[in-house]
């Protein structure tokens, strides 16, 4: 009876660890200088404005913003107004927009691959929300073999913190990325 209070104790504690080390786990927070800055469709403030800073800072040259090709807000297209909202913006000439039809990470990253094929680049620096980053550049790095892969994190305390207990949100946001690292390193990473 006793070994087994120890080993409960054990696995209890390790259970505990690992839950309040997870939500530092799924971020990757590693800018590199590359040819081309990619922000991930999703989500359209933090990561649009991590992408410019990085290009402010000389990280690369160009930036591409992901834009769901088919969805609309309140009728409008989202290509369009994120065309309109690039042409507003002082960076106008390194930016450009890439459609992207697909619903997963996984397929977002076969979108981009037409959007980097005519621009000749090697080095990609993925800029997408801070719990994101690890799936982000596992699977980009997966699906696109051809190009060496960066990634920066684009922070919004509003949706995520390490300390993912503290707030609800970000323990929903938490468990949901958690499902789909696992769904992505054990089913999708080996479908064709």
């Amino acid at each position: 009876m006793q070994k087994l209070r120890i080993v409960l104790i054990v696995i209890l504690g390790a259970v505990l660890l690992l839950s309040m080390t997870s939500g530092r786990f799924l971020i990757i927070n590693d800018p590199q200088r590359a040819d081309v800055i990619v922000a991930l469709a999703g989500e359209t403030d933090h990561r649009p404005a991590r992408g410019m800073e990085l290009i402010s800072l000389g990280y690369a040259p160009r930036m591409i913003l992901n834009v769901p090709a088919t969805a609309n807000i309140y009728g409008i297209g989202m290509l369009e107004i994120a065309q309109a909202y690039v042409q507003r913006l002082p960076q106008r000439q390194s930016m450009s927009t890439c459609p992207i039809v697909g619903l997963s990470t996984k397929t977002e990253a076969q979108d981009v691959a037409g959007c980097l094929k005519p621009l000749g680049v090697h080095d990609v620096l993925l800029v997408t929300s801070d719990y994101h980053t690890r799936r982000a550049l596992s699977t980009f790095q997966h699906e696109l073999p051809q190009y060496h892969f960066f990634v920066a994190a684009a922070y919004d305390p509003q949706q995520f913190g390490v300390r993912w207990w503290k707030h609800r949100q970000w323990a929903k946001v938490n468990l949901g990325e958690w499902m789909s690292l696992v769904w992505w390193e054990a089913i999708d990473r080996w479908r064709q």
